[in-house]
């Protein structure tokens, strides 16, 4: 058997294999053509009215909800990543806080007329010495006046052999001292690490150091693909439907399965089956971020807001003052049923990366909040993200690129085609500044 024979052979299978379009309904109405090529017949079967007379109207593209995740990132920019596989780091910020595990015991020692106690804590490892440590459920004194809170110093830290820590109390009750009694620490108080308090000859201080944490995330090649035929393109249509319409709906459709793998993805990698070539799956940020709030939909009030407000804003989560909440049609429709007053007020639609958003603003911070669709259709109609946008970074391995196939000059098919090509993640620096809310 010739050459020649064998690639008419090899070419004639793979146009066996390759032309068999399917039509399948969209969402609203409307046909869409997948696995294959836009030919004259897979028009008549989805369009049957669109391949006639020329008529000068405009076609309605009726699309889903817009992708906000997705839009932001663009927005904002993306980092280049010189591989497939992504490793970045995040730096967290010390506890400020923890309680003692049990009550305060006399070391017997005093130093200036002041007792040297010995406390225990869940993590005494956060406190060095020359802190200072405040405990905001004691009082504190000022003479025979109670002044604030009780405030300690720590005159040793905790080590192998010595567990716990070893404190002044600077502002002690005075009966105290005559009774012999001890502050009432017990099990269970709080206790928040303050600022350090060296003495005039001090020249050097404890040393404090941060490491940051590395995470990884794989970058996911997404693809889109579009083809017209010859014979499509000099048809007379009955509206203004070109290649160009074709390719923006292609990429619009792209942009919303990127936006589900960006919010709902899981990081693996394996080696399909078929091409036995190997595939990597991006995580995404759903399970990237750090702190989650479950509320009620039943009991929703502007109580709740407040309390959504406050996790997204403080402690850990401090970042931005203002913070993006991505949520369901669910959670949603129980925000905008809210009467707000001048303790939560939701104020007119802002407008940032070219989105439109409604604006909820607190003692605590400012929320824009959007709806998105890509909640509705991956069951979490109840649920919302809320964003840091300052810690909200893109990484792509091959920026989003467009390729112009020449199928004729190859023997393949007489067709316009056309690739839209992206590999990227997306990672949440600082996780504990973004916030999962769960609907119930």
């Amino acid at each position: 058997m010739g050459l020649t024979t064998i690639t008419s052979s090899i070419i004639k299978n793979y146009l066996i294999m390759e032309n068999t379009a399917t039509v399948i309904a969209g969402t609203a109405g409307g046909n869409h053509v997948t696995d294959g090529p836009l030919t004259v017949s897979a028009v008549r079967e989805a369009s049957p009215e669109l391949l006639l007379n020329e008529i000068d109207s405009r076609i309605v593209k009726v699309r889903p909800m817009a992708t906000p995740i997705d839009q932001i990132s663009r927005m904002v920019g993306a980092r280049r990543a010189k591989s497939m596989i992504v490793d970045y780091y995040s730096v967290d910020t010390k506890p400020c806080s923890t309680t003692f595990t049990e009550g305060a015991t006399d070391t017997g020692k005093t130093f200036d007329n002041y007792r040297i106690l010995s406390v225990k804590t869940a993590n005494d490892r956060i406190f060095s010495p020359t802190e200072t440590l405040l405990v905001p459920a004691l009082p504190g004194y000022d003479g025979n006046k109670v002044s604030g809170s009780l405030v300690l110093y720590v005159v040793s830290g905790a080590s192998d052999s010595t567990p716990g820590l070893q404190v002044i109390v600077l502002n002690p009750d005075p009966s105290e001292m005559e009774e012999n009694r001890l502050p009432e620490i017990k099990e269970g108080i709080e206790v928040v690490r303050m600022g350090r308090a060296a003495s005039e000859l001090d020249v050097q201080t404890p040393q404090f150091e941060a490491l940051p944490v590395k995470s990884r995330n794989f970058c996911q090649i997404f693809k889109a693909q579009v083809e017209n035929s010859t014979y499509v393109k000099l048809s007379a249509k009955e509206t203004g439907w070109t290649f160009s319409d074709q390719e923006e709906v292609a990429i619009m459709d792209m942009r919303m399965g990127m936006e589900k793998n960006f919010l709902f993805g899981v990081k693996t990698r394996l080696t399909d089956p078929v091409k036995n070539d190997e595939v990597l799956f991006t995580g995404g940020i759903w399970n990237q971020a750090g702190g989650e709030e479950t509320v009620s939909l039943a009991d929703f009030s502007q109580d709740t807001v407040v309390d959504i407000m406050r996790a997204a804003f403080t402690g850990t989560a401090a970042g931005s003052p203002r913070k993006i909440l991505v949520a369901g049609s669910g959670l949603v429709q129980t925000i905008n049923k809210l009467d707000y007053n001048k303790v939560v007020a939701a104020t007119e639609t802002v407008t940032r990366w070219g989105i439109d958003f409604n604006e909820l603003r607190s003692k605590f911070g400012s929320l824009y909040v959007i709806h998105s669709e890509i909640f509705d259709q991956c069951g979490h109609e109840n649920d919302g993200l809320v964003i840091d946008p300052q810690y909200l970074t893109k990484y792509s391995h091959v920026p989003f690129t467009v390729e112009h196939l020449d199928l004729k000059k190859s023997g393949v098919r007489n067709t316009d085609a056309l690739v839209v090509t992206e590999a990227s993640c997306l990672v949440l620096r600082h996780p504990k500044s973004h916030l999962r809310i769960l609907g119930r």
